[in-house]
């Protein structure tokens, strides 16, 4: 394709009805069959909560917060995005209500609206506007795919939808709306029933916005006499009535949408040819793997998030990506870490061969982590710490073979005698919370003749971090004598991001968070090592 005459087009996604229908997976499968068919993509994700960021939220309250590249703390979804395009997303794919209004808010105090009045219309619209239209900028991108969070006729969506209706006009058919909505069934009636459909496109036409595009969730098959009775009322296209039907893994939704005719109808809409065919044998050959594993193994995750699986969303698909890589299908069990002492570590984890103990923080549940962390290392179990689960590694070993009975991090105890686990130096004098941690891509060095080289195969990485405490490096020498090996640090910090027991099987603790880098393309190599010891550690 001629670069110098590309433009680029912007899709949107809404969703009505009801929250949580997957507009996230829809945009990430339009996305890897726009991308199959030879364009370039990328998602963004529009937020209508007035945090700045989900860095702040209680993952009881959002699930997990995910960290790009370029340090942004983000929406789960663009892990989505990012595990099917297998492309790095940035600060500038994730927009809230509170970043929009904080920008306006910081233009009217530097006297840059002239003395305007500052309103919903024109400003945070064009807010708005500017954000969705800063991924375009240079035509780097042939589609721009805008998820919008929330349910349409929620108050707190109005201005996103004002700024798509202004778009629309605006950009004329370099833009199109895609709505997702439910058709649910009635058992009693044994009919699926598309009236909360016309009242949610109802609802977006009082706004002013048509849909071009209706993606529709359903459990049961939507016959030709449905479909044609939605395009009807809704006033699109039969050809443009999708079928989303319920399936066992968000992983078949693109060859599900591909049987929907989902891109050709957007390429048609748009006036834009199939640059080559659509291609997705390696992600037929990843799903057919997934789906006939060789063995399975059990592995428990502990943490104290566990009653909500999106807390901890992008370890479960990392190990997804691992198992696959195996031929191995990965049954996580989940462990609440408050649960464990030391008198019932044996029974609650008889079952698994292979533990992770997750990130977090805060002190609730951390004796357990510290306690099944004890549990793997004198079995010979393969763990894997993350974060929060290499300093609990860090501590456990310090208590129990160093003999520094009280060993704590000062994040849990302020006046512990010995601080294995520091907070850093930088951190000491910030008293805000949200995006002060030590964030985003940092480099790492890797030891010689280490697991963790071995695992790698190369000497410098990188990986992302999130987190403000540290391994306290006062202790490095007493760890080294008794058998954890620092095995990889920063190069320009010296700062510990590796934690080895090199006579254990497999005992590896991360300081960063390797999960964020694993996609369907690229299982992260830790993962999928972790899962091969674990298989070997079973036979």
């Amino acid at each position: 394709m001629n670069k110098s005459k590309k433009t680029t087009r912007y899709i949107f996604v809404t969703g009505g009805v009801t929250s949580s229908l997957g507009k996230g997976i829809i945009s990430a499968s339009l996305a890897k069959l726009l991308q199959s068919r030879g364009y370039n993509v990328t998602i963004q994700k529009l937020d209508p909560y007035i945090n700045i960021d989900p860095g702040t939220l209680n993952p009881y309250e959002h699930g997990e917060c995910y960290v790009t590249e370029d340090g942004a703390e983000t929406d789960l979804d663009l892990g989505h995005y990012e595990r099917f395009l297998n492309v790095p997303t940035s600060q500038a794919n994730n927009v809230t209500t509170g970043r929009i209004y904080q920008s306006v808010i910081r233009k009217e105090r530097q006297g840059d609206y002239l003395g305007e009045t500052v309103q919903i219309i024109p400003h945070i619209t064009d807010e708005i506007k500017y954000c969705i239209q800063l991924l375009g900028e240079g035509n780097k991108f042939d589609f721009v795919i805008t998820e919008i969070g929330g349910t349409v006729g929620d108050i707190e969506s109005l201005p996103y939808i004002e700024a798509i209706r202004q778009l629309k006009w605006d950009l004329g058919n370099r833009s199109l709306v895609i709505h997702l909505t439910l058709i649910p069934y009635l058992s009693a009636a044994k009919e699926l029933k598309t009236k909360p459909t016309q009242h949610s496109v109802k609802t977006m036409l009082e706004y002013g916005v048509q849909p071009d595009i209706l993606v529709c969730r359903t459990e049961r098959p939507l016959n030709a006499g449905i479909r044609n009775k939605i395009a009807l009322f809704c006033n699109v296209e039969s050809s443009a009535v999708i079928e989303s039907i319920d399936t066992d893994t968000i992983y078949k939704v693109p060859l599900l949408m591909r049987e929907e005719k989902l891109d050709q109808v957007v390429l048609k809409k748009m006036k834009l040819p199939a640059t080559r065919t659509l291609d997705l044998s390696n992600w037929e050959l990843f799903i057919n793997k997934l789906l006939h594993p060789q063995k399975t193994v059990n592995i428990a995750l502990v943490g104290k998030y566990v009653e909500l699986v999106d807390s901890y969303k992008s370890i479960i698909e990392s190990f997804i990506h691992a198992g696959t890589q195996n031929n191995c299908k990965v049954n996580l069990k989940l462990i609440q870490s408050e649960n464990i002492i030391n008198e019932n570590v044996a029974k609650i984890l008889k079952d698994v061969s292979g533990i992770i103990v997750a990130p977090g923080f805060g002190d609730r549940g951390i004796e357990g982590k510290i306690s099944a962390i004890k549990y793997v290392r004198e079995n010979n179990i393969p763990f894997l710490g993350i974060c929060l689960g290499m300093q609990c590694a860090v501590i456990e070993f310090a208590r129990n073979v160093i003999g520094l009975d009280k060993a704590h991090s000062t994040e849990m105890n302020p006046d512990t005698p010995y601080p294995v686990i520091d907070i850093m130096e930088e951190q000491k004098n910030i008293t805000t919370k949200g995006g002060t941690m030590r964030l985003g891509a940092n480099t790492c060095l890797v030891s010689k003749n280490s697991k963790a080289e071995k695992i790698y195969k190369k000497a410098l990485i990188s990986e992302r971090h999130r987190h403000r405490y540290e391994f306290n490096n006062d202790y490095l020498k007493m760890f080294e004598k008794h058998g954890m090996i620092p095995t990889g640090t920063n190069p320009g910090t010296g700062l510990v991001e590796i934690m080895e027991i090199p006579t254990h099987p497999w005992f590896v603790g991360v300081q960063f968070h390797p999960e964020y880098k694993s996609t369907v393309a690229q299982p992260h190599p830790l993962f999928v090592n972790f899962v091969k010891a674990v298989i070997k550690s079973k036979a």
